[in-house]
């Protein structure tokens, strides 16, 4: 495959990263030093907490769409490495929805006090889009391991 012929998508992962760096170092920093009204205090650090830790598995599976990228450009998109790619992307989804679905209870507990029942609609968004990509990433993690299967025996009788 010639090379570059990913660069769009490689400039994408790179875009998604930009804001998500940004919001955990201003963003989020700054909403935990000033609450809107003192009674989120309690209630606002476990969030914050959450959105940190999930920040992590997001950008472990923005390094791996990246290699994943790499490989494909390298022609080893059919590969053992790209199985385990989609592997480690799947399971960075898995845990960020695991992470929001420990923080929704919080999220809760904020609407009702600022009486927002709209607020828990949005906290459901990272739960349900991480487990999207989780599950899309399953199907092309297994699709490809089929897709290996059968070049390697394809190999074998040629």
């Amino acid at each position: 495959m010639k090379q570059g012929s990913t660069l769009f998508l490689k400039i994408a992962v790179f875009l998604m990263g930009i804001p998500v760096l940004a919001l955990g170092i201003f963003g989020a920093t700054w909403l935990a030093k000033n609450p809107f009204n003192s009674y989120y205090d309690q209630i606002l650090y476990p969030i914050v907490i959450g959105m940190y830790l999930s920040v992590i598995p997001f950008f472990i599976a923005l390094y791996q769409a990246f290699k994943l990228l790499s490989f494909i450009d390298k022609n080893k998109a059919f590969s053992e490495r790209s199985v385990k790619a989609l592997k480690n992307i799947k399971r960075c989804a898995m845990v960020i929805s695991g992470l929001y679905v420990i923080v929704l209870p919080f999220v809760f507990f904020v609407a009702e006090l600022d009486d927002a029942p709209g607020l828990i609609i949005v906290g459901m968004v990272p739960i349900f889009a991480s487990m999207v990509i989780a599950v899309f990433a399953a199907v092309l993690h297994r699709l490809l391991q089929e897709a290996i299967r059968m070049k390697t025996e394809n190999d074998l009788t040629v």
